[in-house]
């Protein structure tokens, strides 16, 4: 199959900068131009004078490897600070958290959560002598538990989501057995944006002695915000006794580059079972907290430079503006006869689609809306469009309600042949 795909080969002699650069923007046509502020999934922008910040950040540090910190102490040093400042955020500094919050950066969101599941699977072989342990998400709960389970060899258990579209803690419960080593909630879940019950949770977790994991890498550097602007009041950090561990991703509502992501553990007892030590070669001692060995520096001196530069006044802008943006959109799709919003979404992240789908096919307007240059991912259970709304969409949004209002106008009853829902796929 590789060999089928088109391909453009090394030429003998070296293109000139000019030529290489005048090509990659040549391919760069057929990409979603997101800074039009018509993507409404995968990018994140906190406008160009932060994304220039950005580039030259990446740029300073584009050759250092992250792997050793030693050789490049201001690694360290950045590592360091972002991981500190985001447990802050996320509760580590207040008195029920226990005080002993500890960290690492990751590659994004998916590594964050294989290293949670990865951590579980090892206290639960050190401490319980469990061999095939289980953990259990609800159906809402990102695809990358999914890898886990398959990479570590852990069984997943997926369970239903109440009529809110969150977790039922009953269903959870009963879920669990004896070999169960960790229950997650999500705040928010992708799919929705809604923010599953993460005290009870919690709670059930510290009931069977097990461990909880949350998953904020949507909400990370968004729910708090909310919380001082007064728009969210549901616990979900580290606040929360049996809260044991959380992700979060600077690349999301951070505003920071591709990727960095931060995964932390209540205690360092369950944060050391993450780091993977070895003396068994020829090269000496080694010592990783990520998967990857050899890591770009670049993005992790763009996401330091992101929260120095925005700082705490500049996130609550920045969501403010989102989040008016998301509750305009919701307040737009509501308007429009035929459609509604799924659940309860309180943050930025949202899904809609066809009361009666028998009347109005969700995928046949999100065509129309590809179309008209939108981008908006695609479900399903049930079919719907969803919408990650940040600071650099907000301004289109009332252009999108009034294009989706065209839309569902214009397809009628007309049926996408599509029925595809792909979120991500690479190579």
């Amino acid at each position: 199959m590789l060999n089928d795909l088109p391909h453009t080969p090394i030429p003998q002699h070296g293109l000139a900068r000019e030529e290489v650069l005048a090509q990659l923007l040549a391919m760069k046509q057929r990409d979603q131009d997101w800074r039009g502020g018509r993507v409404f999934s995968l990018v994140y922008s906190a406008g160009d004078e932060v994304h220039e910040l950005l580039q030259d950040a990446l740029s300073l540090y584009s050759a250092e490897n992250g792997l050793n910190v030693l050789a490049f102490p201001s690694i360290g040093t950045m590592q360091h600070d972002i991981v500190k400042n985001t447990a802050t955020l996320l509760g580590a500094d207040e008195p029920t958290s226990g005080g002993c919050v500890e960290g690492y950066l990751t590659s994004g969101g998916t590594e964050s959560l294989l290293q949670a599941v990865k951590t579980a699977r090892d206290v639960a072989r050190h401490e319980r002598w469990i061999r095939h342990p289980q953990i259990v998400v609800a159906e809402s709960a990102h695809a990358a538990f999914t890898k886990a389970a398959d990479y570590f060899d852990v069984e997943l258990i997926r369970v239903p989501v109440g009529a809110d579209l969150r977790v039922d803690v009953t269903t959870f419960d009963e879920a669990c057995t004896d070999a169960t080593i960790m229950v997650v909630g999500s705040a928010p879940t992708y799919p929705h944006g809604v923010v599953d019950p993460i005290a009870d949770i919690a709670a059930l977790a510290l009931r069977r002695g097990i461990l909880c994991h949350v998953d904020a890498c949507m909400g990370g550097f968004l729910l708090p915000f909310l919380v001082r602007l007064g728009r969210f009041s549901q616990p979900f950090d580290f606040r929360i006794p049996g809260v044991t561990s959380m992700s979060a991703d600077v690349h999301k509502y951070g505003y920071a580059s591709k990727g960095v992501s931060v995964v932390l553990y209540r205690t360092h007892e369950l944060a050391r079972h993450q780091v993977f030590t070895t003396s068994d070669w020829l090269g000496g001692f080694y010592a990783s907290t990520t998967m990857a060995g050899t890591r770009p520096a670049g993005p992790i001196a763009a996401a330091w430079a992101a929260l120095m530069h925005i700082g705490l006044d500049g996130y609550l802008e920045l969501t403010r503006t989102a989040h008016d943006a998301a509750q305009a959109l919701r307040a737009g799709i509501e308007s429009i006869e035929g459609l509604e919003v799924r659940g309860d979404p309180p943050a930025t992240v949202l899904a809609f689609g066809a009361r009666d789908p028998a009347v109005l096919d969700i995928f046949s307007v999100g065509e129309r809306l590809a179309s008209d240059g939108w981008y908006l991912d695609r479900q399903n259970r049930p079919d719907s469009l969803h919408a990650t709304v940040h600071a650099g969409s907000a301004a289109s949004v009332p252009y999108l309600i009034r294009d989706l209002r065209h839309a569902v106008t214009a397809v009628g009853k007309a049926r996408a042949a599509d029925r595809s829902t792909t979120y991500g796929q690479s190579g």
